[in-house]
């Protein structure tokens, strides 16, 4: 009876250390904040960083098995510059000027990015 007490005390611990992990971090970086969401499995969902309490500069998402999503940019909150979003075969790639969608354009194996 005692062991069983001992391996179910473990395995409770155990479980609130894996919950732990799983909770966002937030780290002072000069004026900004740096910060981490994971997904449920402790992979990391997004990162970047908050300025005046506002997403600044660039954030990165990732899938739950690691694999980057999307890349964007944000000036002070506001939707800026190149975003790209990958899913399946394709990327898609969205301009935005002043939080506002200005061009989108989708890309697939098909079409060649890069030639020599």
């Amino acid at each position: 009876m005692r062991n069983l007490i001992l391996t179910f005390a473990m395995l409770f611990s155990v479980a609130l250390m894996a919950q732990q992990d799983n909770k966002p971090t937030f780290e002072k970086e000069g004026d900004m904040i740096k910060a981490t969401y994971f997904h449920d499995n402790g992979q990391i969902a997004q990162t970047g960083y908050i300025l005046n309490e506002k997403p600044h500069g660039e954030w990165i998402a990732f899938n739950a098995e690691g694999e980057k999503t999307a890349v964007a940019q944000y000036e002070e909150g506001k939707k800026v510059g190149k975003w790209f979003m990958w899913a399946d075969d394709k990327l898609t790639e969205i301009d935005y000027e002043q939080n506002k969608i200005v061009n989108v354009v989708n890309w697939d194996k098909t079409k060649t990015l890069v030639t020599k």
